[in-house]
């Protein structure tokens, strides 16, 4: 077998992206979970057109990288039904075939962008951010907030001149509530857009990633909690 997976691309992460990859190939499917988890992305899999079809009911994703040749539910009507129930999810299309004709098929079909297998993973990557760029407002490159900076490209974060060192669910968890702008965001929030499907709900996980992120935070406190609500930035008065 041809391993065709290959590289690593720079971390070049605005928004945290979460993404549902479609492949029936098991193989395949999890080598791209893996893949796309190292580049900071949350990532789900589904095995068949009707698992796919399930996961887009009940969570939000940015992109969707759908193989067309699926059993169960075809891609092409997955295809569809996606892009006709959810205008704010971008699709890219795998498929095995290079001509043309099949490929402005998929693009009729609804897909935002189309890849032809074997490919080189840093494209994917690439692709991957371009729909996402696409799909969502553009953000400043630096989050500020207060004393408190993060830069999502080069991943660092300071309290003032103090860099600190964040582990990644405490650096997705601090951008997401950076990006809500004092708003109060739930755990059952963050655990949808900074984990992925297989985090269980009733995991303490979010309450832990918060502990250890408010103290590596430090003095003043800034990470507040909505007592049976949520968690919020505040720096006080």
């Amino acid at each position: 077998m041809r391993l065709w997976i290959i590289g690593r691309t720079a971390k070049e992460e605005g928004g945290r992206m979460r993404v549902l990859v479609v492949e029936d190939e098991t193989f395949l499917a999890e080598a791209l979970q893996s893949g796309l988890r190292r580049e900071g992305m949350a990532v789900d899999l589904a095995g068949d057109g009707a698992t796919a079809l399930d996961c887009v009911a009940v969570n939000e994703y940015d992109v969707v990288v759908l193989d067309r040749d699926l059993p169960v539910v075809h891609g092409d009507d997955v295809c569809r039904h996606v892009a006709a129930s959810r205008t704010d999810c971008r699709i890219l299309m795998l498929t095995a075939s290079g001509r043309l004709a099949d490929k402005v098929e998929g693009l009729h079909l609804g897909s935002d962008d189309y890849l032809v297998k074997p490919f080189d993973f840093p494209e994917l990557v690439a692709r991957l951010r371009a729909l996402h760029r696409r799909a969502t407002p553009a953000h400043p490159p630096v989050l500020t907030y207060a004393d408190l900076r993060l830069d999502p490209a080069r991943r660092e974060v300071h309290r003032g001149a103090r860099p600190l060192r964040l582990a990644r669910k405490e650096f997705a968890v601090l951008e997401l509530l950076l990006r809500a702008d004092g708003a109060v965001l739930s755990a059952e929030h963050l655990l949808e857009k900074a984990w992925d499907v297989h985090a269980d709900p009733f995991t303490n996980a979010v309450r832990i990633t918060v502990s250890t992120l408010r103290r590596k935070l430090g003095d003043p406190p800034i990470l507040r909690t909505a007592t049976g609500v949520g968690y919020y930035l505040d720096a006080g008065s």
